[in-house]
């Protein structure tokens, strides 16, 4: 009899059975099953499974959160279902088999813009930093700001627009950047494409509405002349451009011989692809922007402004479900490029952040009981109010539905107050509470109204309907009483020894890398940032060598992969060691495993070696996590982040 018989046996009832299943694989911590037909997952009883922390899907995976222990799970589940493991890779692959054409088209969308979301967050607190510092008149009766009165500020004001202008103007390095990279094609390629968009060279794409007609600068070949433009800030032209650049590199490298491709290829792919981008799909990209730009701002200025944003408040948190959200990074940025340099959609986005998050307070509130659902519900309201509402969303909002409608409610009506006094915004990116900062100052005021709607509409319905519809066990949790009775009586035995056991006299752990540690809400995965594996610390590393952070033994490894291990202190501590985020689709390139399982380690010793530019190459953040998952006989445990670590002697984890 295995270890998770009863859960595996009802875990492959409740996903619909062997024949609704179509790849199932799993990583470090999660099960991840592609199914035939999604809505078949029972996913609340599924989610009461022992064994079971909690589930998501994400891009065509109904993913199942096991833990240190998903390796023997999956190996009883496989068995018992009379099913076939497969890649990491076939799994993805099966996945977009599910995916209708306008999900495949929003998830490429997606994966475009998302690594592009740091830059845009950092430039966006920049630019609403510069707001406060240079745009807010706070001196002198209202007459001047501080970098007015202050030449320290004048020049920090000034300093900044550095970070700005390289973010947000020349944003299309970025995006034919990142669609090489999504494409698998030429990295550098795509950056030198960038670059010629928005070359010095160029009339500055912001400058060419205020320039007169005979005043652009051209290229006279004598038979044509082509305008010297720059795309600076445009995100149409540039997308257009890098997918030329991409498939004629595909279709180069198809047809040249292996011994002359590394001169032909380049040359024939990057100038063909310049030329087109000036002469071509710049100017249509640009006209498309240009168009979507306009119709959005006519309907944000128009007459039926409020229905337009009603209509945009109430659904946009759906559209962050189904990721058509990402057309709005689209849509914002060419808000921006426009010659109002400004966005009136943003603003709305920001308070979609917050109301959503609102919901999810009333519902901590009401379950402030039931310990289960607080360790959703606090990070997931925690990273809304940040400007990241999928962990709410998916964890909490759509789970109970009501709070979902109560959210979208709010943002609706906050929505109408912003866009009837037309508050804009001058940057995107930072969402949420912080979203404020990307206001125009003379806005505050109203801006700061909607977001009080935001919050308090949200909450109070949440919180009313919450009474009404919530059953006690949503409220308190289910009656643990007896089944832990019943543990204790089955486990008496190891339980009796876990104390007779000598335990070494650890309190504390060594960091197991030299580098920042942040805290574990920063990480970029939902599973480790809302604290579902436990809480823990992240390190961005500046060594490559992952070594033990104190004695312990080994009780898992991912001996194909190398990406990860599971310890065991004495006091019976556990902990999850997991170098990057998904590098579990890297299936081991880049990762030497130094460990076995049942190895007994000392502080200090090699666990992992690993390659940041093959995991920065594959598309992944390099931070590392080190995760108590197992509190063992240690109390009072304290998280110690914001600090420079050094492997091996800076403490990141002690207890009492």
């Amino acid at each position: 009899m295995g270890k998770y018989d009863n859960d595996v046996k009802r875990l492959l009832e409740l996903v619909g059975g062997k024949e609704n299943i179509q790849a199932v694989s799993h990583c470090m911590t999660r099960m991840r099953f592609v199914l035939v037909d999604p809505k078949k997952a029972n996913e609340k009883e599924i989610e009461e499974l022992p064994s079971v922390k909690g589930t998501f899907t994400q891009a065509g995976q109904y993913q199942v959160i096991i833990g240190n222990d998903v390796s023997v799970f999956y190996n009883e589940f496989t068995a018992y279902a009379g099913i076939e493991g497969v890649s990491k890779d076939a799994v993805k692959a099966a996945a977009k088999t599910n995916q209708n054409p306008l999900q495949k088209i929003m998830g490429t969308l997606g994966e475009i813009f998302a690594p592009l979301i740091p830059a845009l967050i950092c430039g966006g607190l920049v630019l609403g930093f510069r707001n406060v510092i240079g745009e807010i008149n706070f001196f002198n009766n209202g007459t001047q700001s501080l970098a007015d009165i202050s030449q320290f500020w004048a020049g920090t004001y000034n300093f900044l627009w550095l970070i700005g202008e390289a973010v947000f103007h020349l944003l299309p390095v970025g995006i034919v950047w990142s669609i090489t990279k999504k494409m698998g094609t030429t990295q550098i390629l795509g950056i030198v494409l960038g670059l010629t968009l928005v070359s010095s060279q160029l009339l500055n794409g912001f400058s060419v509405s205020s320039t007169p007609a005979d005043q652009i600068p051209v290229w006279d070949f004598g038979f044509a002349k082509v305008e010297m433009i720059g795309y600076q800030g445009q995100v149409i032209a540039a997308m257009m451009a890098g997918f030329v650049l991409v498939y004629l590199e595909k279709f180069f490298k198809k047809i040249c011989p292996e011994v002359i491709s590394m001169i032909v290829v380049p040359f024939c792919s990057l100038v063909p692809a310049v030329i087109i981008a000036h002469t071509i799909v710049g100017p249509i990209g640009w006209a498309i922007g240009d168009a979507i730009g306009n119709v959005v701002y006519a309907g944000l200025t128009s007459n039926v402004r409020f229905l337009f944003a009603a209509v945009f408040g109430l659904l946009y948190a759906p559209l962050v479900m189904t990721g058509l959200h990402h057309m709005t990074n689209a849509i914002d940025s060419q808000l921006l490029a426009s010659p109002s340099k400004s966005t009136i959609l943003w603003p709305m986005i920001a308070l979609s952040n917050i109301a959503q998050g609102s919901s999810v307070l009333a519902m901590s509130v009401l379950q402030k009981k039931n310990e289960r659902a607080q360790q959703v519900n606090v990070p997931a309201c925690i990273s809304c109010y940040l400007g990241v509402t999928e962990p709410a969303l998916f964890g909490v909002n759509l789970k109970y539905v009501f709070p979902l409608v109560c959210g979208m409610i709010g943002c609706c009506c906050a929505a109408m107050i912003s866009v009837g006094f037309g508050v804009e915004a001058l940057s995107i990116g930072v969402g949420g509470l912080p979203g404020i900062l990307s206001i125009k100052p003379q806005y505050y005021l109203i801006f700061l109204l909607a977001m009080a709607v935001a919050v308090v509409v949200p909450f109070t319905l949440t919180f009313i309907v919450g009474r009404i519809k919530l059953s006690r066990e949503d409220r308190f949790g289910k009656e643990t009483a007896a089944p832990a009775a019943a543990d204790a009586t089955s486990d008496s035995t190891a339980e009796t020894e876990k104390a007779a056991a000598p335990a070494e006299d650890v309190k504390e752990l060594k960091s197991i890398l030299d580098g920042k540690v942040i805290p574990i809400e920063e990480v970029q995965d939902e599973v480790f940032s809302q604290k579902i594996m436990g809480d823990g610390v992240a390190i961005e590393p500046s060594n490559t060598v992952v070594t033990a952070p104190a004695d312990a033994d080994v009780t898992v490894v991912m001996a194909d992969t190398g990406h990860a291990c599971g310890l065991t202190l004495a006091n019976g501590l556990e902990l999850l060691i997991h170098v990057g985020v998904d590098t579990v689709d890297m299936n081991g390139d880049g990762f030497k495993l130094f460990v076995k399982e049942g190895d007994h380690v000392k502080k200090g010793q090699k666990l992992i070696e690993f390659d940041p530019e093959k995991i920065k190459a594959a598309g992944h953040p390099c931070t590392t996590m080190l995760i108590v998952t197992g509190e063992g006989s240690a109390s009072g445990i304290t998280m110690h982040t914001g600090i420079d670590a050094k492997a091996g002697d800076t403490t990141v984890i002690s207890w009492q």
